[in-house]
């Protein structure tokens, strides 16, 4: 027998109409919203989109994505409307208008974002969709070094999301991927978690799109009105606070097969994580991160 979209009635499917009257409204940063049965990638599905002219702005969420991506190329998939699974696109590399305050101020123009600021993107994204989390879901969430995102599950630290971005000519396609509903069982691996694991007041997900969705809007107009400029924007001291990595013992598995360890003291000004080990302070700007218990196991 077929399954219906609403065979699992714990798990019901996005109102796509009413997510677009919420999100896409007269001089917001979100230009259109699409949510689909399923695909192979939102961020995939969304970057060939971007190279054919897509305007910035749009969204693309999939109830169920079957070749989800993550950082390091990572594969993943989920069960169908278990969770959050969308991607947005951003145009930092060009100019943009945006309406003013008062309305008999004009519009204010704004230049194109330094190609060297881009790579706060990802991370901005972990910073919104964290903050977005806390206040809608009520859960206590933290961010790993650079955008994965941690709740507490029985007493212990576990990823219950993630973030990927990538570049397309002058655009950049993030996407976001958060567990809500998925349960003990239906997890990937054991130290996976859940809002719903982590207690959430409530994992209905279409209010919990929306807050995600109006809290990037929020820090990109940030950072975007400060040129790009985390500490100007306050985006480096916010992604500080809320990074579990700093002042953990950690270590960092580099590309080339080789490995940094030490305690993370610091994200600089270009979104790297600093590592002061035996030979000094490094900075790490690509590779897999590990928390180490104080054991010297892995956390």
């Amino acid at each position: 027998m077929t399954r219906s979209r609403w065979s699992d009635l714990d798990r019901p499917p996005l109102n796509a109409a009413a997510l677009r009257r919420a999100v896409v409204v007269p001089g917001g940063l979100w230009t259109g919203l699409d949510v689909v049965e399923a695909t192979g990638s939102t961020n995939s599905d969304l970057t060939a989109r971007a190279g054919q002219g897509a305007a910035e702005g749009a969204v693309l969420v999939a109830e169920e994505q079957t070749a989800g991506r993550g950082r390091l190329d990572r594969r993943w998939s989920a069960p169908a409307r278990s969770g959050l699974f969308f991607s947005v696109l951003l145009r930092p590399g060009e100019p943009r208008t945006v309406p003013a305050d008062e309305p008999a101020a004009p519009p204010l123009d704004q230049g194109p974002v330094p190609v060297n600021r881009w790579g706060w993107l990802p991370l901005l994204a972990g910073v919104a969709t964290a903050t977005a989390l806390s206040r809608a879901a009520g859960v206590d969430t933290a961010l790993k070094w650079p955008n994965d995102l941690l709740l507490t599950v029985e007493g212990e630290e576990r990823k219950a999301g993630g973030i990927l971005a990538e570049r397309v000519g002058t655009a950049v396609v993030v996407g976001v991927g958060i567990n809500v509903s998925l349960r003990a069982g239906e997890l990937p691996v054991p130290t996976a978690a859940s809002l719903a694991l982590a207690g959430a007041k409530g994992t209905d997900r279409d209010p919990l799109l929306r807050a995600v969705l109006r809290s990037i809007a929020d820090w990109y107009g940030l950072w975007r009105a400060a040129d790009g400029d985390p500490a100007a924007s306050r985006l480096q001291q916010t992604y500080g606070a809320g990074c579990a990595t700093l002042g953990r013992q950690v270590r960092a598995e580099l590309p080339g097969g080789k490995e940094l360890s030490g305690t993370a003291v610091a994200v600089d000004g270009d979104g790297r994580l600093v590592i002061a080990g035996p030979d000094g302070e490094q900075a790490v700007g690509a590779g897999d991160v590990v928390h180490l218990r104080p054991d010297a196991g892995e956390g």
